[in-house]
């Protein structure tokens, strides 16, 4: 697989750093748009995230480490999906997804239309045990179908339902009747936006949320699952979302009561009137990589 240089790769790493022999952390851009049904430009957020992050720091402060040096971590060029259909693009990233896992390679993807997340967390689930998926959205994504496709951003967590029940949904406050329904005939653990800020599930709503979570964890990550006052650069921003430090505090916690395995982050579309939004994705991005592996080390809080 060819990799993005210094100019153009992610945190602008040097070749020592990120290229795939020394790179234990692999960078997949899959800038999939085929299905989305409001704003538009999902597919320039891979290469807005890669950009900004050339203006993040090395060390976080959190876990008192420059994880970059110690792992490596290697951007692929972009996947190539303007001419496929959807069905075809995902089963590319798909594959791809599985090339970079038989290599033993830590995989972070990045959208793109939520649609792709079938992709790699397929591949996820064929590799790992126990494997759970913590969906952290402003909407459900549980429609059958939408616009005639069954492969639609709002159907994927319909799709991956169809092998697997061990689905965590945080940040919602959007949803059809339909996917209502079906969160309470299938048992999803669904941890709503509103009842998080009334307090409706206690103070320990993240210990709840994890809770639900299996040993091994892959985390899709709609950027609108923010609050649009975060994030307002997505195609369906939702008021009533969730906050930056809520949602780290989440996240710090999986990683460090489970085993985050893998994730993507997807729904990024960017606007010159918000430049700010690639840049908090490019942080989301890396404090991510540094939570999944804060077991690695006895540092930090």
């Amino acid at each position: 697989m060819n990799y993005l240089d210094i100019n153009h790769n992610f945190l602008a790493l040097e070749d020592e750093y990120s290229n795939p022999e020394k790179s234990d952390i692999f960078i997949l851009s899959a800038p999939l748009e085929k299905t989305v049904s409001y704003g538009r430009g999902t597919a320039e957020g891979p290469k807005a995230i890669l950009d900004a992050s050339h203006y993040v720091e090395f060390f976080d402060e959190e876990t008192g480490r420059e994880i970059c040096f110690e792992k490596g971590i290697c951007a692929l060029e972009p996947l190539k999906l303007n001419n496929m259909s959807v069905e075809k693009g995902i089963e590319k990233i798909y594959m791809s997804s599985m090339q970079i896992l038989e290599n033993e390679k830590f995989l972070v993807t990045l959208g793109g239309e939520h649609s792709l997340t079938l992709a790699p967390f397929r591949a996820y689930n064929e590799k790992f045990d126990n494997l759970s998926i913590l969906q952290i959205d402003a909407h459900s994504d549980l429609r059958d179908s939408y616009d005639d496709s069954k492969y639609s951003h709002a159907s994927v967590m319909a799709r991956i339902a169809e092998f697997t029940d061990n689905i965590v949904q945080v940040g919602i406050r959007a949803q059809c009747r339909e996917e209502y329904d079906f969160i309470q005939k299938n048992g999803i653990s669904t941890y709503y936006a509103r009842f998080i800020r009334n307090g409706d599930y206690g103070v320990n709503w993240e210990g709840r949320v994890v809770d639900n979570l299996t040993e091994n964890v892959y985390i899709t990550f709609d950027i609108d699952g923010f609050d649009p006052s975060v994030v307002p650069a997505t195609g369906t921003p939702e008021p009533g979302g969730l906050f930056w430090d809520e949602t780290l505090g989440l996240l710090k916690r999986v990683g460090r009561e489970r085993n985050i395995v893998g994730f993507d982050i997807v729904e990024l579309a960017p606007s010159k009137y918000h430049s700010a939004s690639n840049f908090i994705a490019a942080k989301l991005l890396y404090k991510m990589l540094n939570f999944a592996f804060i077991n690695e080390v006895n540092k930090g809080e």
